[in-house]
């Protein structure tokens, strides 16, 4: 199946739409668990596993990513432009930086190896001005 045909390979569901609708709604980069706890009041029969198969889903369709940010728990967005993540490894807090240094860096990687590049990620972490005001 081509990636074109994904996005209609799933029925539509109602859940997996105020999924959506939430993480476009916040740039706090949220759990699975802080995306139940919004849903659980509109589906009251909601599981976790319904979240997380329908995060899958959105995954797969390339309208969500998941953020691994070295943390306990997955952190989800919708935004899937590039940009780069500003991670504090005291509180956990994810924030988006948007200015682009490397654009070329895919290209450039591309030339000049046998590696079929879709993508990067860059992170960037350290501690927030939060927690360094805190110390």
């Amino acid at each position: 199946m081509n990636d074109n045909n994904k996005k209609n390979h799933y029925r539509y569901s109602r859940q997996r739409e105020r999924l959506l609708v939430i993480l476009r709604s916040t740039s706090s980069h949220p759990t699975a668990a802080w995306l139940y706890d919004r849903l659980k009041p509109e589906f009251p029969h909601l599981s976790p596993g319904t979240v997380y198969r329908n995060l899958t889903i959105l995954i797969e369709q390339g309208l969500v990513r998941k953020i691994d940010a070295g943390s306990t728990f997955d952190r989800f967005e919708a935004k899937t432009d590039p940009h780069y993540h500003l991670i504090c490894r005291k509180c956990g807090t994810i924030t988006d930086f948007e200015k682009r240094f490397f654009t070329e860096i895919d290209e450039e990687i591309r030339s000049s190896t046998d590696f079929a590049i879709d993508g990067h990620r860059i992170d960037f972490f350290g501690t927030c001005a939060d927690c360094r005001a805190k110390s």
